[in-house]
């Protein structure tokens, strides 16, 4: 008897939770951008059905409403399908599920992050605030650089530099943290030769912007964006084609690494540490746990623990040309990339965008044949019988030469009269 009252409470919290989540998560429909206010901040979620990531991510969802609201933030949450509210999916430009983005004064972001909760949060507080945040004290200052893996700072009175990276600020504020302080806030140890100034605080240390060096500051800040070493997931390195740089990347085990990764991981955080000087310009260095991703880029099974290099840009990647022993094997392995020596792999032309498309209908259809084999040649036979018999079909109607005579005196009276006079002859 006690273990069945205590199933029933347990199933009504938890519909209590379900609902009560769900009340902060409102449903949107093609009326909304005719309906709410236009200082109102939107945190939405577009969905589809049918979609398992849509699913997999809707009890995140109604967590992240649920702890806005009880953090007291103006964000509202709200979610929309897709496929029924279809006026309102081409209005923010909808292209795939499931698709996260903030509506601020009438201006859309799009989330480019993992489908996390704390990572939607992080995206729903730094869009939500000032594009540049004001840092007014040393301890702000130092709050900043322990909560955020990277932050912008803009130091100095108003000028043109601050109009230019507001101005960035504005496309790169689902990236990252813009501040402004003055001199006085930052540490004393800290050395600046002139104001203004831009610095860009990560890995434990900062870079300050040269325009004549770094080229435009926009440019600046999406190359240096990301931490130098870190775990990257494949949203990530997705993100990281625009930055311009090679990733270098130490594929691992999902989990209790074996000792071989081990030493994989511990050589590349020392070449990233050691010689950042060298390589900071050209190179990020991260760990990936899995191949999945490097598996459909390089359209094969990656070996792991294995080292390559990737150029998102163009979907290249590079090989070592031999096994990574040593500290000097790995540098001979990135110079080699650098100077032309390690041969480039992969791309985007015609002929591998080609051979993608065959791998990555190969890899859908696979599990498909392995699974259920009379679908899997249904899938296949259905579409090919269709086009054979319309070609069939094409052939078997395409009129003779002597019915396009007959069939078509206005258009080819020149080729009946000498039909006609080739008849009479042999007459």
């Amino acid at each position: 008897m006690s273990v069945q009252r205590n199933t029933v409470l347990l199933s009504v919290l938890l519909l209590v939770s379900i609902t009560s989540g769900s009340a902060f998560v409102e449903e949107l429909d093609d009326t909304f951008m005719e309906t709410k206010e236009p200082d109102e901040i939107w945190l939405i979620q577009f969905y589809a059905p049918w979609c398992s990531f849509c699913k997999q991510l809707d009890p995140v969802w109604h967590k992240i409403g649920s702890e806005l609201r009880s953090l007291g933030s103006p964000i509202r949450v709200g979610k929309s399908d897709a496929t029924a509210n279809t006026a309102l999916a081409k209005e923010f430009k909808v292209r795939n599920y499931p698709a996260i983005l903030m509506l601020k004064n009438n201006v859309k972001y799009n989330y480019p992050g993992s489908r996390t909760k704390d990572g939607i949060l992080d995206f729903a507080d730094r869009v939500s605030g000032p594009l540049v945040r004001s840092l007014s004290s040393t301890r702000l200052f130092q709050h900043a650089i322990n909560r955020h893996d990277v932050i912008v700072v803009y130091v100095g009175a108003t000028s043109e530099l601050k109009g230019n990276l507001t101005a960035a600020a504005e496309e790169l504020i689902v990236h990252t943290y813009f501040f402004s302080a003055s001199r006085e806030v930052l540490p004393k140890e800290l050395t600046l030769t002139s104001l203004p100034a831009v610095l860009l605080f990560k890995d434990g240390t900062h870079f300050i912007y040269d325009k004549e060096q770094d080229g435009e500051l926009k440019s600046w800040i999406k190359r240096e964006r990301f931490p130098n070493v870190f775990l990257i997931d494949s949203y990530t390195l997705y993100a990281m084609g625009e930055s311009g740089k090679l990733v270098l990347l130490a594929l691992l085990e999902e989990s209790h690494l074996c000792e071989e990764s081990l030493r994989y991981k511990h050589l590349l955080e020392k070449v990233a540490t050691e010689h950042k000087e060298t390589y900071n310009r050209k190179f990020y260095f991260g760990f990936m746990e899995g191949s999945g991703y490097i598996d459909g880029l390089i359209m094969g099974e990656a070996v792991v623990p294995s080292f390559i290099v990737v150029n998102l840009s163009n979907d290249g990647y590079f090989l070592p040309p031999g096994p990574i022993e040593t500290e000097r094997h790995l540098l001979h392995f990135l110079d080699g990339v650098l100077d032309g020596r390690v041969e480039g792999q992969g791309g985007n032309d015609f002929t591998q965008r080609v051979r993608r498309f065959v791998y990555e209908t190969r890899m859908t259809l696979t599990p498909v044949f392995r699974e259920a084999p009379v679908l899997g040649y249904f899938l296949i036979g259905f579409p090919l019988t269709v086009g054979c018999i319309f070609c069939y079909l094409c052939i078997k109607n395409r009129p003779t030469s002597a019915d396009d005579y007959e069939d078509a005196p206005l258009l080819a009276p020149s080729l009946q009269r000498k039909k006609k006079l080739a008849e009479k002859k042999c007459d």
